[in-house]
């Protein structure tokens, strides 16, 4: 089964599956200045936005220290357009990962005995 809603999952404690940032206290918050898009970009942009808003996925908040744009990347097949949000800023402010992940070679090796 394939949960499409937050509301397929039902007795998930939102704790498990709501991602919190661990932004490092001392960087200074950075609020990108607004981009303007052309106006069919702003179709696209509210199409998709409206879609994960219905869906329950994304939810408004407000969040006057930290703002990130909206990026239209467009993706292999023509015409179709992929929307994202540009975290640089943010990124640059959280810590990295402590757990180094497997190389594949040597998760092969491993299980393979090579």
């Amino acid at each position: 089964m394939v949960a499409w809603l937050p509301s397929d999952m039902p007795g998930i404690d939102p704790n498990i599956i709501c991602h919190r940032l661990h932004v490092n206290p001392a960087c200074k918050p950075v609020a990108q200045k607004r981009r303007n898009f052309a106006p069919e970009r702003v179709a696209i942009i509210k199409a998709e936005i409206d879609k994960l808003l219905a869906a329950g996925f994304i939810e408004e908040v407000f969040y006057l220290e930290w703002l990130a744009n909206v990026v239209l990347v467009a993706k292999q097949d023509k015409g179709k357009w992929r929307v994202c949000i540009d975290y640089t800023n943010l990124n640059k402010a959280c810590p990295k990962d402590n757990f180094p992940l497997l190389r594949i070679d040597q998760l092969v090796d491993s299980t393979f005995g090579n």
